[in-house]
């Protein structure tokens, strides 16, 4: 599959205005819609278009951009196939045959890709074709049609004019003088004149379109430590203004970490202000992801929170932890489609929250019931694997009391809104020597648990030693 970018020189400028033109030696290279319909196009002395339009925004040519826009497409294309090609100064090469099983068909993988270069402002010609140059000229000619099979492309090919080939200009000049408009001319003609009149290139690259003739690819590089930088086309001063900016750079890691086999634990989005002051969004989630709907959410939760010290010029997104992904198998039998996940539900309370609003409880290797639970940053802990923690063959109960609550004793039984009925067999539990005099250590305890309800049908958790009774916990 070939994209070909028309306005890539001019989608690549963060700060335009319409009507817009770029220019490149004094003449006019690409030009939006206002300004074409006013009779600017490509080709035009600047002079010219200047007095068909005379608002018309003027801005030089940026190579450095356009090839910073084209890695950055490469990288989010990368959610599609890994392999593809930079195909300078303004398209990209998907090899896409091996994809289609996975998507279900060319079909859907055309829809998705046109898709994605509309949500990012992209205009954008494509067509299919069994070679990879052959692709690239319909293309350019605005084809925007799939041909599985050679001889389908190799018809479309013969229709197109010698201009869409790129070729130097004296080339498709000398074709036309001898009366050659179309590619189908020149398929028709001795290959050897033809080799003498233009020269052995564009000779090579007809064979290579049409397929008789090998043209391998120079495959995209994926680079090792993504960074993608973005420059907004205005100075944003609500942060959830950021979350349309900040859609496109997500949607370059995840192509990214789509291309590496990569999942992300972490990255951070760097927020240049117009005062030249720097300042930086951490996002963090609870599981390794590689899913650019859900960096979105977060992102957006994140934004909602965040108060602009300045206004915002530029933007700068970095994956700053990445793990390996993981081989996973796909189910027999087509199964339900699952919710947002418990993990994704962390992320987002965290970021609406606070990063300390929201912990997990987990278990700690100690009898005692006030030292055998702590919380832990969901972030980073969630999955974490300490020493064994103990297990408990006796109930315990879901609500603990910060501390223990003394109970009244009458007749040798202990009372809680009325007497309590051991339920339960004693359970001692004896610990804690090494912290004993530690400040705000449990320290060493001995004590007998037991299960115990009250007349009112509430179940409790007491204990008693040699204080005397105490309650501890309740039961749901």
């Amino acid at each position: 599959m070939a994209l070909h970018f028309p306005l890539l020189a001019l989608e690549a400028l963060p700060l335009r205005q319409s009507p817009s033109a770029v220019v490149s030696r004094g003449r006019v290279l690409v030009c939006d819609r206002l300004a074409a319909e006013a009779g600017v196009s490509a080709g035009q002395k600047l002079s010219t278009a200047l007095g068909l339009q005379p608002g018309l925004a003027v801005s030089e040519r940026d190579a450095a951009r356009e090839g910073s826009a084209l890695e950055s497409l490469a990288c989010w294309a990368g959610r599609f196939t890994p392999t593809l090609s930079l195909s300078p100064p303004a398209g990209l090469l998907l090899e896409i045959g091996g994809c289609l099983r996975l998507f279900g068909g060319v079909e859907v993988i055309v829809e998705a890709v046109l898709g994605g270069c509309a949500g990012q402002s992209y205009s954008t010609l494509w067509a299919v074709a069994p070679t990879p140059l052959g692709a690239r000229w319909l293309a350019q000619a605005a084809a925007g049609e799939i041909h599985q099979e050679a001889p389908a492309m190799q018809a479309a090919l013969a229709a197109l004019p010698c201009g869409v080939t790129g070729w130097p200009d004296e080339v498709v000049k000398r074709l036309e003088s001898f009366g050659l408009k179309r590619l189908g001319d020149l398929r028709i003609l001795p290959g050897a004149g033809l080799r003498r009149r233009i020269g052995n290139g564009p000779v090579d690259d007809l064979l290579r379109a049409w397929g008789e003739l090998a043209d391998p690819q120079k495959p995209f590089i994926f680079p090792e430590i993504f960074g993608s930088h973005i420059e907004l086309p205005a100075r944003v001063e609500h942060a959830e203004a950021l979350a349309f900016a900040g859609q496109r750079l997500f949607a370059a890691l995840t192509g990214w970490l789509h291309g590496r086999q990569l999942l992300v634990r972490a990255c951070s989005l760097h927020l240049t202000h117009d005062d030249g002051a720097q300042s930086a969004l951490v996002l963090r989630f609870a599981e390794p992801a590689a899913d650019e709907g859900r960096f979105l959410r977060l992102l957006r939760e994140h934004l909602s929170q965040l108060k602009l010290a300045a206004p915002v010029e530029a933007l700068r997104l970095q994956a700053d932890e990445v793990v390996n992904k993981p081989g996973a198998s796909a189910h027999l039998f087509d199964q339900p489609l699952a919710g947002e996940g418990a993990l994704a539900c962390l992320e987002r309370l965290r970021a609406r929250l606070g990063e300390a609003a929201v912990q997990v409880l987990g278990e700690v290797a100690d009898y005692r019931p006030e030292c055998a639970t702590r919380e832990f940053d969901p972030a980073t802990d969630f999955a974490f694997s300490g020493a064994s923690t103990a297990r408990f063959t006796s109930p315990r109960p879901l609500w603990l009391l910060p501390v223990p609550q003394a109970l009244g004793e009458r007749g040798g039984s202990p009372h809680w809104h009325g007497p309590l009925k051991l339920l339960s067999r004693a359970e001692r539990l004896e610990s804690g020597w090494w912290d004993e005099g530690e400040r705000g250590a449990a320290g060493d305890v001995r004590r007998d648990y037991f299960v115990a309800r009250n007349p009112q049908g509430q179940w409790a958790w007491v204990f008693r030693d040699a204080e005397g009774w105490f309650l501890h916990g309740l039961f749901a």
